[in-house]
């Protein structure tokens, strides 16, 4: 089969790989028809994340035609799902809390000793994210094998377009659990930390939880006028300075959630983020936690933040202090992605979720690296690229 690899920094290739097969029995094998490249997918393009191998598959936002089963899956050839990128067992101590992405079963053994080391636990076991978690391949491939398939994937009824749920994998689910984890009330105020998909459907999601006020922070004028279309105010990061504009926002109280949906590379021409730069760059360094110290020091006494934007190691300069006396509530997690789906996929069948503005690209499979690249160096104009196996190349 075809699939999207990874040779290295900013080197993915679409190469000849070995048809995935029945490992264990409670696995399915999925034609894949729809596939979405992640921001986070990014991390791994610019070789943040450790334990990437030559030959990797990537891709973990993902949907397709069920071709085949085994014997404990409890689903049928022909169904169209929509599967999870994190991968849970649905019986541990973790999924029945419902903490799906903390599933004791979904990482391999043989790979739980870093994240044991660098976490204290093992972490999640996700599709095509590295040999840290799991080194399942991932969905930006014509095929994928989907363990724990009697539990994971979600059965599309039919007739709906795949651009309509394809996002159920992992963006829409993360931004709802994102604006979930800022504990909105009735009447609140929320500032949103970047305008990627992620932030776009934390916007959405807050203002369906009852935020009175939403406000979408970012430097891309295309990604902020989506925000405006939902209803959020705007602050462009180049123009005005973003403390001293939530202060005047919100009469001096600031802001009463704030959601990070930047994560580890924060942008920007700031004196913290330029050292971060270069701690970075010197391996000094892991994280560019910019938008995270911005959020807490911005957010009211007694506020929540939330940070759905992923992070993989140490935080310098972290406000522990604001965080402290300031009373504040700190929340984040990989998406329990599971916990979510029936009624998000609800939600957009009623129409009250839009899914399909976020779509700026659709390609085909073989331009994969095109596509890793366009929305790496071009974020303004390409909002989200979904890659169709089977789709003709342009000539």
């Amino acid at each position: 089969m075809r699939a999207l690899t990874w040779h290295g920094k900013h080197d993915v290739r679409v190469d000849t790989v070995d048809d995935p097969g029945i490992v264990n029995p409670r696995d399915a094998i999925i034609k894949v028809t729809s596939t979405a490249i992640c921001g986070s997918d990014l991390h791994l393009y610019d070789h943040y994340i450790p334990t990437m191998k030559a030959g990797d598959i990537l891709g973990h936002e993902f949907m397709g035609e069920v071709v085949e089963v085994g014997p404990k899956s409890t689903l049928q050839k022909g169904q169209r799902v929509v599967v999870p990128f994190v991968i849970a067992c649905g019986s541990c101590f973790y999924c029945g809390k419902q903490q799906f992405s903390a599933c004791d079963n979904g990482l391999p053994v043989d790979n739980q000793d870093l994240g044991q080391t660098v976490y204290g636990q093992p972490m999640a076991g996700l599709f095509g994210y590295s040999h840290l978690t799991g080194g399942y391949s991932g969905g930006q491939a014509e095929y994928v094998r989907v363990p724990f398939s009697d539990f994971g994937p979600i059965v599309i009824p039919e007739g709906i377009d795949d651009d309509k749920v394809l996002f159920l994998s992992d963006i829409l689910p993360t931004g709802w659990m994102a604006a979930e984890n800022a504990g909105i009330e009735p009447g609140d105020t929320v500032a949103v930390w970047g305008c990627g998909p992620v932030g776009l459907f934390a916007v959405q999601s807050a203002f369906l939880m009852g935020a009175e006020r939403v406000i979408a922070i970012d430097h891309l004028p295309h990604r902020l006028e989506l925000a405006k279309r939902f209803g959020a105010e705007t602050i462009n990061f180049e123009e005005s300075k973003t403390s001293e504009a939530l202060q005047a926002m919100t009469g001096g109280l600031g802001p009463d959630a704030c959601i990070d949906s930047v994560g580890l590379e924060s942008h920007g021409l700031f004196v913290d983020n330029v050292l971060d730069q270069l701690k970075v760059s010197t391996f000094l360094g892991t994280d560019r936690p910019h938008a995270l110290r911005q959020a807490i020091i911005a957010c009211r006494k007694g506020g929540r933040v939330s940070v759905p934007g992923v992070y993989g190691g140490f935080l310098d300069k972290f406000p522990m202090g604001a965080v402290m006396e300031k009373g504040l509530t700190l929340k984040t997690g990989q998406t329990h992605v599971q916990k979510y789906l029936p009624a998000l996929l609800t939600a957009i069948l009623d129409g009250k979720i839009d899914t399909e503005f976020m779509i700026s690209h659709r390609l085909p499979l073989e331009a994969a690296a095109d596509g890793y690249k366009l929305f790496h160096d071009h974020p303004n104009e390409a909002t989200k690229v979904v890659l169709k196996p089977g789709l003709a190349r342009a000539a």
